[in-house]
């Protein structure tokens, strides 16, 4: 009875934290602004546009401005975000620049993909709690066609005395070792740190430390 009742009270917790973040991310993307700019990530573009289209999953996709300019240049387009006011407003954006994207409604735990469907995965700011990080990173993994490619860029751990964006939570942050141990069974062609300046939106804005990543399915 006690384990039933502990389950019960792990789901029931889980399903509160899902609907508390999915609500704090609606109200950030409902106002009019596109808080993280229209514009791709600066990493994103310059990576993609070093590879022959084909299909690219985006996760956790917000305002759509990466799966827009994947788009324009190309690429089938399959996004995710589990806010619906972050659908809204990147459909809005895949119009106005006159491209379609693909963008379903789901938390990142509960997304599910065929295997082997997909060229490339990009995880931009994309920041997990630890209980579920490796999950989500590995799943991918299975997702990705052999060849395929996982491009990342985020927060490293040194970005806690910035103000320019990201989780306040030191376990929330990305290290080289993390990233080394949830991609093991991908190739690493670049694993590096850096700071850089960040000038996306209102919320990303000023000197940075991120982490840069790109593996490979082989």
């Amino acid at each position: 009875m006690l384990h039933k009742r502990c389950v019960f009270v792990y789901i029931f917790i889980s399903f509160q934290l899902k609907k508390t973040m999915k609500e704090i991310w609606n109200n950030r993307y409902s106002k009019d602004d596109y808080v993280y700019g229209k514009e791709p990530n600066d990493f994103f573009a310059e990576q993609l546009q070093k590879i022959k289209p084909g299909t690219i999953l985006l996760p956790c996709e917000g305002e759509g401005r990466n799966a827009v300019f994947a788009a324009s240049i190309g690429w089938n387009v399959i996004a995710f975000d589990q806010s619906e006011s972050g659908k809204e407003k990147a459909l809005a954006l895949a119009k106005e620049k006159s491209v379609s994207v693909n963008y379903i409604i789901s938390d990142a735990v509960d997304f599910e993909l065929q295997n082997n469907s997909v060229d490339i995965v990009a995880f931009i700011y994309a920041h997990f709690p630890v209980a579920i990080r490796k999950l989500i990173h590995q799943k991918v993994i299975d997702w990705i066609k052999p060849n395929g490619i996982v491009i990342m860029e985020a927060f490293n751990q040194n970005q806690l005395k910035n103000n320019s964006g990201g989780p306040k939570d030191l376990s929330m942050l990305y290290t080289k070792e993390i990233l080394s141990n949830d991609f093991n069974l991908l190739k690493t062609e670049l694993l590096q740190y850096s700071e850089i300046e960040l000038k996306e939106g209102n919320l990303h804005q000023g000197i940075a430390d991120v982490i840069r990543y790109v593996g490979r399915k082989m």
